[in-house]
C-alpha cells in the first residue's frame, strides 16, 4: 500500500493516463496506417492468433477487459470482412480465426513488434522494461505491494 498524499496520487495517475495514451495513440496510428485495421480488430486479431485461432467468445471479452455486448458487435463486423466465424458451442460461442484473418494478422504483427519497441521499449532501459513489467503485472492481479 503506498503511502503518498492526495496530491501525489493524483499526479501519478495523471502521469500514469498520459503515457498510457501518448504510447497508444502512436502505437495505433502506426498499426492502422500499416494495416488498415482498427485498434479493436487488430486486439481481437492478436488475441485470436496468440490462442492458437479458437478461444470462446466470453474468453476473448475477458482477455481485452470488454463489455460482451461492444465485443459480439465487433465481431459481427469482422465476420462479415472473413476474418473471422463463430459458431454456438455448448455453454457458449466459439470463435475462430479464418484464413483471411490469420494472413492479416500475420502481416500485422511485425508492425506491431516495431511500433511498440519504437514507442515503449527504446525509450526504456532493459532494467526498467523489466519493472515495468512487474508492475503491471503485479496491477493486473491485483496484488498489493505490502
Amino acid at each position: 500500500m503506498s503511502t503518498s498524499g492526495p496530491a501525489e496520487s493524483t499526479e501519478l495517475w495523471l502521469l500514469w493516463k498520459r503515457a498510457h495514451e501518448l504510447v497508444r495513440a502512436a502505437v495505433v496510428a502506426d498499426m492502422t496506417a500499416a494495416s488498415g485495421l482498427s485498434e479493436a480488430e487488430l486486439s481481437v486479431l492478436v488475441c485470436l492468433h496468440e490462442s492458437g485461432g479458437v478461444l470462446r467468445q466470453n474468453a476473448i471479452a475477458a482477455a481485452l477487459g470488454w463489455d460482451r455486448t461492444r465485443l459480439s458487435h465487433l465481431l459481427t463486423r469482422m465476420e462479415k470482412r472473413d476474418y473471422l466465424v463463430r459458431g454456438k458451442v455448448a455453454n457458449g460461442v466459439e470463435v475462430t480465426l479464418r484464413p483471411a484473418g490469420r494472413r492479416t494478422v500475420e502481416a500485422s504483427v511485425p508492425s506491431l513488434n516495431d511500433s511498440t519497441r519504437r514507442h515503449l521499449l527504446d525509450r526504456l532501459g532493459p532494467d526498467d522494461a523489466k519493472a515495468l513489467r512487474d508492475i503491471v503485472e503485479r496491477l493486473l492481479s491485483g496484488e498489493d505491494s505490502r
